[in-house]
C-alpha cells in the first residue's frame, strides 16, 4: 500500500476518469483532490484533451503551472529551471498531420476535427460551444471519426504508418499522431526530466490509457464505456486495480484501494 507521505506522483486521464464521461464533472473526486493538495502530492494530467482545454481546467482544480500531457501524449507541457518550455522530440506539427490526412481523403472515409464546426463537436461530445472551440485548438495530433469499413481501416493504418503516423483509440475518437508518441512514451519522457523518480500511480479508463498504465508503478483501470477493453501488458497484477464504478467515483475508489489514509 502507498501512503500520502511517500514521494508520490499521481498521473490521471480526464474524460471518463477524473471527469464524468457524460457531464464532465469531477465533484465525486473532490475529497481526494483536497487530500492530494493538502499533502502536496503532484497531480499530472495525461489526457486526449488539448492544452487549450487543460490549462483552464488546471486553474479550476488549483494545479495551474504544473506539468501536463495533452493530445494523448503528442504534446508535453513542461518548463525547465529557467522557465523555458521543454518539447518532446517526437511531436509533429498539427498542420503537417492535417496535410497528410488530406492526401488520404480520396481513399478513405473519415472526418477530422479540422473539418468539423464547433457546433458539430459540441453535438458529438456534449461540450459547450466554447469548450468545443478549445478542443479544436490542436498542436500535434488530429482527432477523427472513422466512417469506412474495418478492412479499409487496416489499410488506413498502413498508409499512416508509411507517413510516420500512428493511430490510438480514445473514448469517442481515433487520434492520429507521430509514430512513437502516446501516453506511455510521454510519461516516461516526463519522468526522465525529474531530478528523482517518484512512485507513480496512474488512472485511466480507455484503450489509449493502456500505455500509460503499463509504465506507472501502480495502475487503476477505471470502469469505462468503450466497447474495447483496456488491455495491459504488465504482469504484476497485485499492482493493478479494476474499479467497480465509472468516472470520478471510480477514480476515488482506485485511490482508496492503493493509498492508506492517515
Amino acid at each position: 500500500m502507498l501512503s500520502l507521505q511517500d514521494s508520490l506522483l499521481v498521473i490521471t486521464d480526464l474524460d471518463g476518469s477524473l471527469l464524468d464521461h457524460h457531464t464532465y464533472s469531477w465533484q465525486a473526486a473532490e475529497a481526494w483532490l483536497a487530500r492530494l493538495e493538502e499533502h502536496e502530492v503532484p497531480l499530472v494530467i495525461c489526457s486526449s484533451k488539448t492544452a487549450a482545454e487543460i490549462v483552464p481546467l488546471q486553474k479550476q482544480l488549483g494545479i495551474e503551472g504544473t506539468p501536463f500531457i495533452a493530445e494523448n501524449g503528442a504534446r508535453i507541457h513542461l518548463t525547465d529551471q529557467a522557465g523555458e518550455p521543454m518539447v518532446n522530440g517526437d511531436a509533429r506539427d498539427y498542420s503537417d498531420i492535417v496535410e497528410s490526412l488530406r492526401r488520404l481523403e480520396h481513399q478513405f472515409r473519415f472526418t477530422g476535427f479540422a473539418d468539423f464546426s464547433d457546433k458539430e463537436i459540441s453535438d458529438i461530445t456534449g461540450l459547450t460551444l466554447r469548450d468545443a472551440q478549445l478542443a479544436r485548438i490542436r498542436e500535434a495530433s488530429e482527432a477523427l471519426v472513422w466512417r469506412d469499413s474495418e478492412e479499409q481501416f487496416d489499410r488506413f493504418r498502413e498508409a499512416l504508418a508509411a507517413d510516420g503516423l500512428s493511430l490510438t483509440q480514445g473514448g469517442r475518437f481515433w487520434h492520429v499522431m507521430a509514430t512513437g508518441s502516446g501516453k506511455g512514451a510521454a510519461v516516461n519522457w516526463l519522468l526522465d526530466q525529474l531530478p528523482q523518480r517518484p512512485v507513480t500511480l496512474g488512472l485511466g479508463d480507455g484503450p489509449n490509457d493502456a500505455p500509460m498504465l503499463d509504465v506507472v508503478d501502480y495502475a487503476v483501470v477505471i470502469k469505462g464505456y468503450s466497447k474495447n477493453p483496456v488491455v495491459l501488458q504488465r504482469t504484476d497484477e497485485q499492482r493493478v486495480y479494476h474499479t467497480a464504478h465509472h468516472g470520478p467515483q471510480g477514480w476515488s475508489e482506485g485511490l482508496d484501494y492503493f493509498i492508506t489514509q492517515p
